[in-house]
């Protein structure tokens, strides 16, 4: 395997964006799962597709649209679906979990309108759907360093503020801490570590890359801090492991990285209960 890796680009894209995606994608999860906003991935990663739906489709009516990214206009759309989701939150005070089930019915709307005047599936959007290993570009490859850049720079600048918001929002306000400010902060970084994700793991499956590992981790860790390191770990192990598999295998990367990430939390389940065994 490294040595194919070593010898062909696409292959060389794929594990290193695979490999800082497995680092981002948990690390906002913790504190997704933690403030019990799990399904926004799910949300979000929809909203993606409709921008994806939409970038194909101009690409097949303008010709001269046909050099367009499409993950640069999924960006867009999932940035702009984290927006709507913080506003429908302040609308819906008291209700603020309608604005992801609202969003997510917007975003499949959107993405089935936009993939029915494209004439239905092809093979570019099924490889956003579910991953591929050949799909990650150089230019994808320096898009998504950049996002990791501007995620951990901000997650370590903001730990404080993210920590208290997550454990306990109204200590958080009276504290001093600019609970508006942070939480329009962390939606825009979710909404681009889905749209980053989209390549390697697919959109209809990232959300469980930034959810299963820290389900696993939970199970096992001994505190916050830990919680994080070992969800990036399993992260790591399932998106190297799901690239090495689909790519001998000929197999949807997305698919294969979700499936290990369940096995880990299988045996995170099985380790916690004989460990209960043996205490008790």
């Amino acid at each position: 395997m490294i040595s194919a890796v070593l010898q062909y680009e696409f292959l060389q894209n794929a594990f290193l964006a695979g490999i800082i995606i497995g680092i981002i994608a948990p690390l906002l999860g913790v504190f997704i799962v933690v403030r019990r906003l799990s399904l926004i991935a799910d949300a979000l990663s929809h909203v993606t597709l409709a921008g994806i739906a939409a970038s194909l489709l101009l690409e097949k009516k303008f010709l001269g649209l046909s050099g367009l990214n499409p993950m640069y206009m999924g960006m867009a759309f999932s940035v702009a679906g984290s927006l709507f989701i913080e506003k429908l939150r302040t609308i819906y005070k008291h209700y603020q979990e309608l604005a992801i089930p609202i969003i997510l019915s917007g975003g499949i709307g959107l993405g089935a309108i936009f993939i029915s005047l494209a004439d239905g599936f092809n093979t570019d959007l099924f490889s956003y759907l579910f991953g591929s290993v050949s799909a990650v570009s150089r230019l994808d490859l320096w898009t998504i360093f950049i996002i990791s850049i501007f995620v951990i720079a901000l997650v370590i600048l903001l730990y404080k503020e993210l920590f208290l918001l997550s454990f306990d929002e109204e200590h958080a306000k009276a504290s001093g801490i600019p609970a508006k400010s942070v939480h329009f902060i962390f939606i825009i970084m979710v909404a681009l570590v889905i749209a980053a994700s989209m390549r390697i793991v697919g959109i209809l499956l990232v959300s469980s890359l930034m959810t299963l590992p820290v389900a696993a981790s939970i199970r096992v860790a001994k505190g916050f801090k830990q919680t994080i390191l070992l969800s990036v770990l399993f992260g790591e192990i399932s998106v190297l492991g799901g690239l090495t598999i689909s790519y001998y295998m000929d197999l949807a990367p997305g698919g294969t990285i979700v499936v290990i990430t369940i096995l880990i939390l299988v045996i995170t389940m099985l380790v916690k209960k004989i460990s209960g065994m043996r205490s008790a």
